[in-house]
Order: structure tokens, then C-alpha cells, then sequence
């Protein structure tokens, strides 16, 4: 399992009293990392301004064909310009950032002789455009960076506009990428991958599809519980999971019902973000370790994959220690009161289950192709990801086989 610095939230510390050493108790060291945001309906006319105070003249915007189409890519480029600033737009992208895309957008970036670079799009136009900054600094490729704390050198400064309300990546330390070789999904945290700007205006999220938009706000849920449980926890990332949960249960379906409404949407971008803020500094678990490698090898959306998954990972964590995924449920709406905490962690990990299935999630990996010969394989590399190092509970590989099968 991959090493991990991690800061508890309580630590015992000795103490001198006079002739004798004593044990007290006191809160831990936290620290909490995030970019400036700005926050609101209409905030996307900031992205001029918000750039070329990070000393852009020609900013590298990345994006992908959807939010070409769906216009957001005309109106940023028309702020860069308003700005004084001459944009170049890179668009040739997929869904899951594959390792050939990055290297083959930084191409683009170097040879435009482009400084600061911006993201227009959700968590993959995020990824790519975080793997651009790393190799216009580090060089190499972009796989070379995988794991904790290997971008060495500083990186361009990051603006980023998020069109979905669930990744967290326009907040995080995480980058993702597709090993198109071995099928997998690589991770790479580092605290220079948390952006300088973060430009969230709701506005953007009426443009993404259905599905997109359950996978995205179940990624956003994930997100929330998991940084919650994680063993890397502290009093600054827990009201953001907490606050993430109310938010998510409450306006996802909502969302999907009434598209045009304003409010579920505006309460989506901001459970997103603070889900995003509190995972980038909480880091994750089980769920998002076992997940990167079925989007890895399937090519599949990864809320979808996480809704799927979670609930079988609540029940196993909370095996061993319940008590955590109390206020999860509470924040949650759910009546905790006179049930014991192992119950409530059922109870939650069934409401999970229940939002899946409402905003039409399949209800097992067997839907999405996920086969009994891929269980080894996907086991065998889920122990290599950084997330696991943090899920509250360890963890063989037999147990992950086990939780693979369990959710197929």
C-alpha cells in the first residue's frame, strides 16, 4: 500500500508537569489548502481579469468538444480578449484524460509559447490541463509523476472553470490519468496542483446531460463521506464533508427533475466545491482507489462507477468502527437517533443505493462490464493507489477481491 504524510485529528502528546511526564490529548496540526474562489451566477466574466492578474498574455485554454458546442468556450475566450489577452484553445480531448492526450496537449502549450493555463470543462479538462502545468515544468511524461509529492519543480499558474458539479478538481492536489497501456488509472497528488483560481459559476451546469450530471454529483458525495471517514481527517476539512452531504442528498434529484431550477443548481456547485475542498485536503478512500481502475480498464464515467461502488465500502469500513458514518448519516437527513451506529451505517449505505438508483445508476459493475476474470487484476492494481494509504480501515487484497465480487 502507497505511503501517505498524514495529520490526525487528535494526537497524544507527552507533556511535562513539574518531575513527571504525562499523556494529554490535544488537537493536531491541521492544514487546509485551497485556491481563491470565486463563487456566483455570471462569475465567468471574472476569467479575463482573474488571469492576467496571474501575469497572463496568452493563457492555454483547455477544453473538449462538448463545451465547445454548448458555447462556454466562445464567452471565455471572448473575456480573455476583452482582458487584452490573446487565448489558445485546445480542444482534442476525451472523457478520462488518456496519457497521449496530456503529452499531446503540452506539445500544443509549448509550442504556442502560452503561459498561464485554463480549464474550461469538467474534471477531465481539469486533469489534462493540470498534466499540461506539470510537464511544462517537470518535463518527462506525464505517467512519470504518479503517486505523492513527484511534481518537484513549480508550475504555471492554474485558472479553473468547472461545467460539472461533482469532480472537485478546480480545488485539489489530484490529477488523473488514463495509462492507456495498462488499462489503468494513474494518480498523482501534489499540494502544486491546487490552482491559483477557482471561477465556479452555476450557469455552466444547465449545459451537462442527464447522466452526467447524477455521475458527477455522486462523485461529489463520494467525495464528501470518504474525506470524512478518511484517516487524514481534521476539524477544518469535516464541516465541509458534512455540509457536502446535506447539500448532494438534498438538490442532486432535484437537479435532474427541474434542470432549469436555480437554486438545486447553485447548492450542487457549492456541494461540490466543498466536497472538493475537503477530499484535496482530507484525501479519500477505498471507494475512489477501487474506482480508478474499473474507469481505467472500461473507459467508464467515474461518479457512475462511485455510486456503484460506495455503499459496499461503507459496510465494510464501518465493520470496524461505525461511529464515524453517524453525522455522515445525520448530514444525510437520516433519524439517528435510538439506533445503534452499526444499523445507522447500514442505513446510510442503503440511502446511497437509493439516490444511485434515482438518478438511474446501474446497480452493479456487472452492467458496465466489469467481469469475474477482471476481480484479480483490478485488486492486484487497486492496492497500488494512493487513495487506499487513507480509507479508514486496512485492507488486503483478498478483502478487495472480495469487495469487487460483492458489488458486481
Amino acid at each position: 500500500m502507497p505511503e501517505l504524510n498524514i495529520a490526525f485529528e487528535h494526537a497524544y502528546v507527552p507533556r511535562q508537569v513539574g518531575c513527571e511526564q504525562v499523556s494529554a490529548q490535544r488537537p493536531a496540526l491541521a492544514k487546509f489548502h485551497a485556491p481563491e474562489i470565486v463563487f456566483g451566477p455570471d462569475s465567468l466574466a471574472e476569467l479575463g481579469y482573474s488571469a492576467r492578474r496571474l501575469g497572463a498574455r496568452r493563457p492555454f485554454l483547455v477544453t473538449d468538444p462538448g463545451i465547445v458546442e454548448a458555447g462556454w468556450v466562445r464567452e471565455s475566450v471572448a473575456h480573455l480578449r476583452e482582458a487584452g489577452l490573446a487565448p489558445v484553445v485546445w480542444h482534442d480531448l476525451t472523457p478520462n484524460p488518456k496519457d497521449h492526450e496530456v503529452q499531446a496537449a503540452h506539445h500544443a502549450y509549448a509550442e504556442a509559447g502560452a503561459d498561464v493555463i485554463i480549464a474550461v470543462g469538467g474534471g477531465s479538462c481539469i486533469d489534462a490541463a493540470k498534466g499540461v502545468a506539470i510537464l511544462s515544468a517537470n518535463g518527462g511524461h506525464i505517467l512519470d509523476y504518479e503517486g505523492v509529492d513527484h511534481v518537484v519543480n513549480p508550475i504555471p499558474p492554474l485558472v479553473m472553470v468547472p461545467s460539472t458539479s461533482g469532480t472537485g478538481a478546480d480545488v485539489s492536489q489530484f490529477c488523473v490519468v488514463t495509462d492507456t497501456t495498462n488499462a489503468t488509472k494513474a494518480t498523482i497528488i501534489s499540494r502544486t496542483l491546487v490552482p491559483e483560481i477557482s471561477i465556479i459559476d452555476p450557469r455552466l451546469l444547465t449545459t451537462m446531460p442527464d447522466w452526467l450530471n447524477a455521475a458527477t454529483g455522486l462523485d461529489a458525495l463520494t467525495h464528501a463521506m470518504e474525506s470524512y471517514v478518511s484517516l487524514a481527517h481534521n476539524v477544518l476539512t469535516d464541516h465541509h464533508s458534512l455540509h457536502a452531504v446535506h447539500l448532494v442528498t438534498k438538490n442532486l434529484l432535484r437537479t435532474l427533475l427541474d434542470p432549469a431550477d436555480e437554486e438545486p443548481r447553485t447548492a450542487m456547485a457549492q456541494g461540490s466545491l466543498a466536497a472538493g475542498m475537503a477530499f484535496t485536503n482530507a484525501i479519500l478512500g477505498a471507494t475512489h482507489a477501487m474506482s480508478h481502475q474499473v474507469g481505467g480498464l472500461l473507459d467508464a464515467p467515474h461518479g457512475v462507477i462511485n455510486g456503484v461502488l460506495l455503499p459496499h465500502v461503507i459496510r465494510f469500513n464501518a465493520e470496524q468502527d461505525p461511529a464515524r458514518y453517524v453525522p455522515l448519516a445525520s448530514a444525510a437527513g437520516i433519524d439517528t437517533d435510538r439506533l445503534p451506529s452499526d444499523e445507522v451505517a447500514e442505513v446510510l449505505a442503503d440511502r446511497v443505493r437509493d439516490l444511485a438508483d434515482s438518478v438511474g445508476v446501474p446497480r452493479g459493475l456487472s452492467c458496465l462490464g466489469v467481469g469475474e476474470h477482471n476481480v484479480a487484476d483490478l485488486a492486484r492494481t487497486t492496492m497500488k493507489d494512493a487513495c487506499l494509504a487513507t480509507n479508514p480501515r486496512q485492507v488486503t487484497q483478498a478483502e478487495i477481491e472480495s469487495l469487487f465480487r460483492s458489488a458486481m
